[in-house]
């Protein structure tokens, strides 16, 4: 049986990761066996599961006069040749600063959406052996070979669970919101790091660093992946200006004018009313289609009456009261400085300009305008003469009995001369009668 002269080791990653400590496979020793230990090493002497000794960095015999408890366990001579058998541990001390680390699954009430959001968290940590003798009766047992996987998946559990808890107490505390979180992970590391020391120092190891790289929404479940495609459409609609209204609005006209293509007879018909309906083409529901495809910046806004009734303003486009009844005080966007002032104030008292309001909706409109640059309604009155609809404001042709725009019934106003056979109104300019032909 051959006896080992000398044990050694070159520590080298294992698979990419850190190998912690390494047991050399040769149990068979002499009194004479060399030990070699590097500057980064601390090497362990065990015997019938006992730790006879442990030697630092530089060269070491293996006797029964460096190593007394070898004389009184085998009764070993001086100077004699006799084997024994031992096994040698070899721990490595260098400082590995890049070791992963991830958690999942934590249910968190989260500040900015006071709902509770599933969190996952990931980032690097630093380790290295400050007791090694604990580190090897505590963590390392009887492996051959101790890797940071072994490591992690030893002790993953309490890990994790104090990791989460640390993560979950800050946010609380501090009222951090998920939206923010990412401009506390610096002060969040330092928080894990200090809840993390007393564990890892029961298992003989030092926390050297500890860092948070990101935190983010648990899509590995059904209900996470939900909740994560909802963030990301609020932000878009955030972004683009839009409401969740506006978006249903648009997939169900989109859905409406799909259908157009796939129906014949009645049912393509009623599908692409139904369309026009959603996207604001008359009736009643291009009223309400009109109404909630607004934006946000529409004018004019009104500053009483925010509530009840007035609330309706926006998703019911068509039913706008009429700025001239009476619908209160309201504040529109001057036509040349484009500053806000109130429609009981002639004169914009940011420019001078002269207040020029649609009859309708009450918006300011520059003097040359033939309609309103808010709601369309025709302006042509200021430049053309004659009379206004009673109802919309819009402009009448002479002798009219009814609103061209809006259809509503007017009372007519002679203009000019009456015609002696069928008494309709004659303008002045006129040599014939536009109704009868009757020369005047």
């Amino acid at each position: 049986m051959a006896f080992i002269d000398c044990a050694s080791w070159k520590p080298q990653n294992q698979n990419g990761e850190f190998v912690f400590a390494y047991r050399y496979p040769e149990t068979n020793l002499s009194t004479f066996t060399q030990l070699i230990v590097a500057e980064s090493q601390e090497a362990f002497l065990f015997s019938k599961g006992q730790m006879m000794d442990k030697f630092g960095p530089g060269k070491h015999t293996l006797n029964s006069e460096n190593i007394p408890l070898l004389r009184r366990l085998y009764g070993l001579p001086f100077g004699g040749n006799n084997p024994f058998t031992a096994e040698v541990w070899i721990v490595n001390k260098l400082y590995p600063a890049n070791l992963s680390w991830n958690v999942n699954s934590m249910a968190v009430h989260d500040a900015d959406y006071n709902t509770l959001l599933p969190l996952k968290a990931e980032g690097q940590y630093g380790l290295f052996v400050s007791d090694a003798a604990k580190f090897l009766i505590k963590m390392v047992g009887t492996k051959e070979v101790f890797t940071e996987s072994d490591m992690l998946s030893q002790a993953y559990g309490e890990f994790a669970s104090k990791s989460k808890s640390a993560i979950i107490q800050f946010m609380n505390n501090q009222r951090v919101g998920f939206k923010s979180i990412s401009a506390y992970l610096s002060n969040l590391s330092d928080y894990i790091k200090q809840f993390l020391l007393p564990f890892w120092e029961e298992y003989g190891l030092s926390l050297t660093k500890f860092y948070v790289n990101d935190i983010s929404i648990d899509t590995s479940t059904p209900e996470g992946k939900k909740i994560a495609d909802a963030i990301a459409s609020q932000a878009s609609m955030s972004i683009t200006g839009h409401s969740w209204q506006q978006e249903q609005m648009f997939d169900m006209a989109n859905n409406a004018v799909n259908q157009m293509g796939n129906l014949s007879g009645g049912n393509g018909l009623i599908a692409g009313i139904m369309a026009m309906n959603m996207m604001g083409n008359g009736g009643m529901g291009g009223g309400i289609g009109a109404g909630m495809m607004q934006t946000h910046n529409n004018q004019p806004t009104f500053s009483g009456n925010q509530g009840g009734m007035g609330g309706m303003q926006g998703g019911m486009g068509g039913m706008q009261p009429n700025a001239q009844q009476g619908g209160g005080v309201k504040e529109i966007y001057c036509a040349n400085c484009s500053k806000k002032h109130l429609t009981t104030e002639r004169f914009c008292p940011h420019c001078g300009s002269e207040y020029n309001p649609c009859p309708k909706c009450g918006a300011d409109n520059p003097k040359n305008a033939r309609r309103c640059v808010s709601c369309g309604t025709p302006l042509q009155q200021a430049t053309m003469g004659g009379a206004t609809c009673n109802s919309c404001g819009a402009q009448l042709t002479p002798g009219a009995a009814f609103c061209p725009h809006c259809g509503a019934p007017q009372t007519v106003r002679p203009s000019g001369n009456l015609c002696p056979r069928c008494g309709a109104d004659i303008p002045p300019t006129s040599r014939f009668c536009p109704k009868c032909g009757q020369k005047i």
